[in-house]
């Protein structure tokens, strides 16, 4: 019986990559790496969430909404931040930028755009994808649109901007530079990628004068941000297994980069460190699947595994050094460090701060009813949470 529902799930997900991917935010309990080994009715539920006595209170500094936020849907719809605002966009095309303290609104534009990636902030832009293949930039003043250019296909990553330039993945392996301030396309790169995939991909980051991203294929790959001619690739997960779902390797980890070292997770494929320079992998760490995200602090990587299991990682080897389970399948978004905190969201609108030093529970609030899905965002010891249904809320811990 297994057998052949494994087989009826390749045959769905092969139809299913052949139009936009693998939709992983079934929005199923189950987490990803059990949705293909068995499907809902045998994956584990998400633990409950279980009383104990915080050690830090949380308070609200302010909660606002962002129009229809992701609409329920898996896009790539993050919070942005910089020179004293906070900007969001949603589904239908609102964009708001508030006040980072206040969360007063500064402009907002309706744009009409079915945004899917972004915003990224750029040198007076804020700069979005679409699911109808186009990247829009506006004025981060006031929100005017300053223009709007054509891609291959859907944008699902948070675009990047770097010396003038600005850099967007593609659903379908494209990468697009344009010029920031006039739209124009300067270069493009494709790559090839497998018949099957999870859909989503990783943003892209800039590192001196390269722009480096993960593909489905599990390669990691460096090209010159100024020309996009190949600087380096290295293969960070090899696919195994004789199906199809089995072979999976996808790369959707948006990678982080800190004192010249690139670190990535993927699905099925553990997680590594890369150096910037050659591509050159200095250590791997196959124990762990990950589909949500990394994030550092000065010595440690912290990330959230497929069965929403928070690690603490050394940075200098990928060894474990703690591991918290009692979140179990609450589709725990990737971890943000800060402090002595490590800070994540759920599926049901929950943030839970626990503990750098060994990941216990300190706190949580529930600042939603729907998912979060975006990665908290942290500026001055104040978390910035984004939720699927356009709630946005600045956080702050303190001790009792």
């Amino acid at each position: 019986m297994r057998f052949i529902t494994c087989l009826l799930l390749s045959f769905a997900l092969l139809v299913l990559s052949g139009c936009a991917g693998l939709d992983v935010a079934k929005e199923a309990y189950s987490g990803i790496s059990n949705y293909f080994h068995g499907g809902e009715d045998n994956s584990d539920p998400p633990a409950a969430l279980v009383e104990y006595t915080p050690e830090i209170e949380i308070s609200v500094l302010w909660k606002e909404s962002v129009g229809v936020g992701a609409d329920e849907q898996s896009l790539k719809l993050v919070p942005a931040i910089g020179n004293g605002r906070i900007l969001a966009a949603d589904r239908n095309g609102l964009v708001q930028a508030r006040d980072l303290k206040t969360g007063d609104l500064v402009w907002e534009a309706d744009t009409e755009v079915h945004f899917s990636g972004g915003p990224a902030l750029g040198a007076g832009t804020v700069i979005l994808g679409s699911s109808d293949a186009e990247v829009v930039a506006l004025n981060s003043e006031n929100g005017t649109l300053l223009w709007k250019s054509s891609v291959s296909s859907e944008v699902l990553s948070v675009p990047v901007v770097g010396n003038g330039i600005v850099v967007v993945r593609t659903n379908d392996g494209g990468v697009i530079a344009f010029n920031e301030k006039t739209g124009a396309k300067l270069w493009s790169y494709e790559v090839t990628l497998p018949t099957l995939s999870i859909r989503g991909t990783g943003a892209p980051i800039i590192v001196e004068d390269n722009v480096i991203d993960g593909y489905d294929n599990g390669k990691l790959m460096a090209l010159r941000l100024t020309d996009g001619k190949y600087a380096w690739e290295t293969s960070i997960a090899i696919p195994q297994g004789r199906s199809e779902v089995e072979r999976l390797v996808d790369l959707d980890v948006d990678p982080i980069e800190t004192g010249g070292v690139i670190y990535v997770a993927s699905y099925h494929g553990g997680v590594c460190a890369v150096s910037e320079l050659d591509g050159e992998v200095l250590w791997r760490n196959e124990t762990i699947s990950s589909h949500s995200g990394l994030s550092h602090d000065f010595r440690y990587l912290y990330l959230s595994d497929s069965e929403s299991h928070v690690w603490q990682l050394d940075q200098r080897s990928g060894a474990s050094l703690w591991k918290q389970k009692d979140l179990h399948q609450r589709r725990l978004t990737a971890p943000a460090a800060y402090e002595n905190y490590v800070v994540a969201g759920d599926f049901e609108g929950y943030v839970h701060w626990l503990g750098n030093s060994d990941g216990r529970q300190l706190a949580r609030i529930q600042i939603a009813d729907s998912p979060i899905d975006a990665k908290p965002v942290v500026v001055d010891n104040t978390v910035y949470i984004y939720a699927k249904d356009g709630t946005l809320a600045a956080l702050q811990a303190r001790l009792p």
